[in-house]
Parts: C-alpha cells; structure tokens; sequence
C-alpha cells in the first residue's frame, strides 16, 4: 500500500495569480524535447529544400529590403560604414527568430487541443516546445550571416562572445509574449488575424531595416521600451564588432523581463480552463 500510495499524484486547484512551477516543467522536460522534435519534423516533413529555408526566406527578404530602403530610401548611408545588406541581415536573423516563435506559440495551444484535454501536463511546456523551430533556423541562418561577414571583410572581435547573452533576452521575451498571447488566442480566437498584424507593426517600430541613431532623442526613451530594440542592436553590435549601448540594452531587457513575468503569470492562471475552452 505505501508503494502505491507513491505514485498517486493529487492535482488541485489553485486560486488566484499562478506562478510557473518551473521545477514541474523541468521534470517534464522529456515530453518538452519530444514536441520540440515533433515540430522540427513536421516543419520539414516532405520539403524538397528542407532547412535551406531558413537561408532563403531571409535572403530573399534582406535583397528586398536592400533595394527599397538601402538603396531607394537612402538608408545605406547611414549605416555607420557597415554595408547595408550585412546591417539588414544581422537585424532581420533575430528579429526572424522572434517573429516566428512568437507566431509559433500564439497557434500552440490550439494545434494540441486533442493533447491538452486528454492527458496532463504543464500547458506552458506547448508553446515552450515551438520555440525550438525558430531556435533551429536561427542557428541555420547564422552561416549565412557569416559568409556575409566575409565577404564583405568584416572580421568578428570579442563582443561576439556576448552574442549569446543577447539572445537569452530575446528568449526571455519570447517566452513572455508568446505565452501571453497562446493563452489569449486560446480564450479568443480574434486574436489568430490580430497576431500577424500586431507582428507586422512590430517589426517596423523596431530598428530591423534602418538604425535606431534616426530615431529623435526625444522619443528613444519610449522606443527602448520596446523589447526588440535595444537587444536587437545589441546582437547587430555583437556580430559586427560595434559599440554597445548599454543604457538601452538594460531598458529593453527590463522590458523583456516584464513581459517574461507577466506572460507566464497570466498563462498559469488561466491553465486551468484551457481543457474547457479549447
């Protein structure tokens, strides 16, 4: 009897704010790397190019982007001496990343609907597990980011070391945006045609195509706010050997905690009514 009395798990409802029970998902992680594999799979089931994607969706935009505002709207010169494609390309790898695992997560928990209502489990592991596509096809397209680099004869110096410290910000946004907006999407099923719009807006209120030193000092104090500027300049300073702003990387990255504390605060809160809604 006290053998079996081991095994029983009591699962009960919890009122109120919820906090992530990060020790819960770590004992989960098997069934976190198996969805994140599963992911990966379909992503690429039955494609002739495979993660060739992941080099030609950001080239084909970074020759767009080129044209239009490097050469057209006379971006290009004011890019500091870095030439434009390579400033373009080291802006839109990280900004592919959070784009499309934010994406990713916002549709997770509908996708496993059948998943979530039949078995339990921590609900935050669903949109936890879509990141690892993006995460693999940022990596991907980093050789490409690389080649660039060499081409162009822009040799890395030690700030690349600090690379991936950017990126566990980028993560860290990711994580809250996308829970939050898994789990309203999930509540709200509007939220599936705001969420390409939203991202959209995004992506041009951040300095992916053009550089945040245009921006008037008047506004930089809000603009850093947003959680993708100031750790996007960062990572554009890290991979081609800039200076840091770190006044502005600290404002974003405060910005990438909140949102990281609140999106996975709401989301545990309302886990419990998802087997309900979905």
């Amino acid at each position: 009897m006290r053998a079996e009395s081991a095994l029983v798990r009591v699962i009960e409802r919890r009122r109120g704010w919820r906090v992530a029970d990060w020790g819960e998902i770590w004992r989960y992680r098997e069934l976190l790397q198996f969805l994140a594999w599963r992911d990966v799979r379909v992503r690429y089931k039955q494609t002739a190019l495979g993660v060739a994607w992941a080099l030609l969706q950001p080239l084909a935009t970074m020759a767009v982007f080129a044209l239009f505002f490097g050469r057209l709207a006379g971006l290009g010169a004011k890019t500091a001496g870095v030439p434009y494609p390579v400033f373009v390309y080291a802006g839109l790898l990280p900004w592919t990343f959070f784009a499309g695992a934010v994406g990713a997560s916002a549709a997770s928990l509908v996708g496993s609907a059948q998943l979530i209502t039949k078995v339990y489990f921590p609900r935050l592991i669903v949109p936890l597990a879509t990141i690892a596509v993006s995460a693999l096809d940022f990596l991907v397209a980093q050789l490409l980011l690389a080649a660039l680099m060499l081409h162009y004869g822009i040799e890395p110096t030690w700030r690349a070391l600090l690379a991936p410290l950017v990126i566990g910000g980028f993560v860290l946004a990711i994580v809250g945006v996308g829970s939050l907006l898994a789990a309203l999407t999930a509540l709200y099923r509007d939220f599936r045609f705001v969420i390409p719009f939203l991202l959209q807006i995004w992506m041009f209120v951040s300095p992916v195509v053009y550089p945040s030193s245009i921006v008037p000092p008047s506004w930089r104090g809000l603009y850093f706010v947003n959680p993708v500027a100031g750790l996007l300049d960062g990572f554009r300073a890290a991979c081609l050997g800039q200076p840091f702003e770190w006044p502005q990387i600290a404002v974003s990255l405060g910005s990438g905690l909140v949102l990281f504390a609140v999106g996975t605060r709401y989301f545990c809160t309302i886990e419990r009514r998802l087997a309900d809604v979905l």
